[in-house]
């Protein structure tokens, strides 16, 4: 493929992608005393025995080093109404956490008052393309009653239960 057709197809294959609706969460991990988070979009549950979830970390991002280092990981699932939060943590910058609340939960930076919560151990690092698959085994989770935050088409919206 050419350059212009490689392009093409990029934009083609992330406008497909846009298309899916994603949970939002914020991965976080702890270097010293000193929390680290990003958002995420690649999330999901892999295993139930044992219970286990995935998600992707792109390479080169400082949170995916911390993890690699300290083997550990918190998933904060996004409620409606978080998109704020969603953008704090997507933005690049060692200062994601100013102003926010958060607390040490099993290990690893919970955000405050996000409904649903996973704390998790490193079982495996997968490389994928310009992102490294973090599967992980699942030592805690809480779930909240808050309708999730999601992202679909370039924007965050929630989901609500089909009227028959």
């Amino acid at each position: 493929m050419n350059s212009t057709a490689t392009q093409d197809f990029t934009s083609e294959f992330r406008d497909a992608m846009a298309s899916v609706c994603t949970p939002v969460t914020v991965v976080t991990a702890l270097d010293g005393a000193r929390p680290h988070g990003t958002t995420v979009s690649a999330f999901a549950s892999l295993s139930m025995n044992p219970p286990m979830v995935l998600v992707a970390l792109d390479r080169g991002s400082d949170l995916l080093a911390v993890v690699r280092e300290h083997g550990r990981f918190g998933i904060n699932v996004l409620g409606h109404g978080q998109d704020g939060l969603a953008l704090t943590f997507a933005r690049k910058g060692s200062d994601k956490f100013d102003g926010i609340g958060w607390s040490l939960s099993a290990g690893v930076p919970r955000i405050d008052g996000a409904p649903g919560w996973v704390a998790c151990s490193v079982a495996d690092l997968v490389e994928g393309g310009d992102h490294v698959v973090v599967l992980g085994h699942v030592e805690h989770a809480d779930r909240g009653d808050h309708p999730p935050l999601t992202y679909h088409r370039r924007t965050f919206g929630t989901h609500s239960a089909e009227q028959e």
